[in-house]
């Protein structure tokens, strides 16, 4: 009886995996999409995606395209390595009036697990034109907040250059502002530590996009 149990959850396991596969992968294009205030769900994500995505790179650390299949780039891994060392990619929009936003994937740590989220650029290279993040387990009604557009929607129009100096923007506390001249949002309340996490997030994964930037903004 064990035997047979466990080979039929182990079959329902296998025939159910692709079905899993196809779910997490539109809800990835969803969050993608909702970078660039694109709203979709399971229903139409993959022709949304496929309408307004345009491009696909992955670029090193020197700006130099080295790849073009950034939907498989494992960015929780890739935030761990050395900047020099890492695959950066980036997701290439072209919006209904035709204005194109580069789309960079972000991987973090929050209070109590991983965050991640992605920030769109205008085609200066600085303007931040959306910004989507999500979590795995932080606290309801407080660091579960920053994936709500009332967080999300204060990056909008933030710079990561300054002067030209780049800095990715900073998160801090209400009525406090950061040392340097970045740009910055406040913090939720009551989520320190996630909110910190989110900018420490920026810090590490948008840094190393600086070259492509600065690319993007020459063209």
């Amino acid at each position: 009886m064990v035997v047979l149990v466990g080979s039929a959850l182990a079959w329902t396991s296998l025939s159910l995996k692709p079905l899993q596969q196809a779910n997490e992968k539109a809800d990835r294009m969803c969050q993608i999409l909702a970078s660039v205030h694109i709203e979709a769900d399971g229903t139409n994500a993959i022709s949304e995606f496929d309408k307004y995505i345009t491009g696909q790179l992955v670029v090193n650390a020197q700006g130099d395209t080295i790849g073009t299949d950034a939907f498989n780039v494992d960015v929780a891994a890739q935030a761990k390595l050395p900047e020099a060392d890492r695959q950066l990619p980036v997701f290439v929009c072209r919006l209904a009036d035709g204005s194109e936003k580069y789309i960079i994937p972000v991987y973090g740590a929050g209070l109590w697990g991983p965050i991640w989220g992605y920030v769109s650029v205008d085609s200066d290279g600085s303007t931040i034109y959306g910004a989507y993040y999500s979590h795995q387990g932080e606290t309801p009604g407080l660091g579960a907040r920053i994936a709500e557009p009332e967080f999300c929607d204060k990056f909008d129009g933030k710079h990561l250059f300054k002067d030209g100096v780049f800095a990715p923007v900073s998160v801090v506390k209400a009525g406090m502002k950061p040392q340097a001249n970045e740009d910055y949002v406040d913090a939720i309340a009551g989520a320190t530590i996630t909110s910190r996490g989110v900018g420490d997030m920026l810090d590490n994964c948008m840094r190393p996009y600086k070259a492509f930037l600065e690319s993007v903004s020459k063209q």
